[in-house]
């Protein structure tokens, strides 16, 4: 079972530092991550997504692909690969895996203008070394929603909030 946490930062340079540093992470198999998110309100209020991976692009390069090897069948490949990249791109746009956009959306609205929030969904981790790998946040971050346990949102909460080392989970 994977674990949701969301955690706001008071500027959305923050969260996408955040980001990396979780990818950073995963690439030495600290962390695997189904999702990683960041959330961005606009100073007009307005809430924007910034996915991990761009689902609508490729979606467009699978069609493409696929489009293009079709048409050669029919001795029409150009043709195949367009109608095979406009549905793969239609089809990326419409797929929703990881965590629920229309969620995410709505915890954006509870975030400041000009704020952010990171939203992470987790399959599994060695807690302690992440949060040692998050120290740098220290102070930066506040955790808005999580499905942790109760000792374990405590710690990530403590760890965000103070200066210094991190705990473990």
């Amino acid at each position: 079972m994977s674990d949701l946490v969301i955690i706001a930062f008071d500027t959305e340079a923050t969260a996408f530092e955040a980001r990396a540093a979780l990818v950073k992470m995963q690439q030495e198999y600290l962390i695997e991550m189904e999702d990683a998110v960041v959330v961005t309100r606009k100073d007009d209020g307005t809430v924007q997504l910034h996915q991990a991976v761009n689902m609508t692009a490729m979606g467009a390069a699978g069609g493409g692909v696929w489009g293009g090897l079709i048409g050669l069948l029919f001795l029409n490949p150009l043709l195949g690969a367009a109608v095979g990249a406009g549905a793969g791109a239609l089809s990326g746009w419409m797929t929703d895996v990881g965590i629920n956009d229309d969620f995410l959306k709505q915890t954006g609205q509870s975030l400041p203008p000009g704020g952010a929030a990171l939203g992470i969904l987790i399959r599994k981790m060695t807690a302690d070394k992440v949060l040692a790998g998050l120290d740098s946040f220290a102070g930066k971050g506040r955790v808005l929603r999580t499905s942790l346990s109760t000792d374990q949102e405590a710690k990530l909460a403590e760890a965000l909030a103070r200066q210094g080392t991190a705990s473990s989970l």
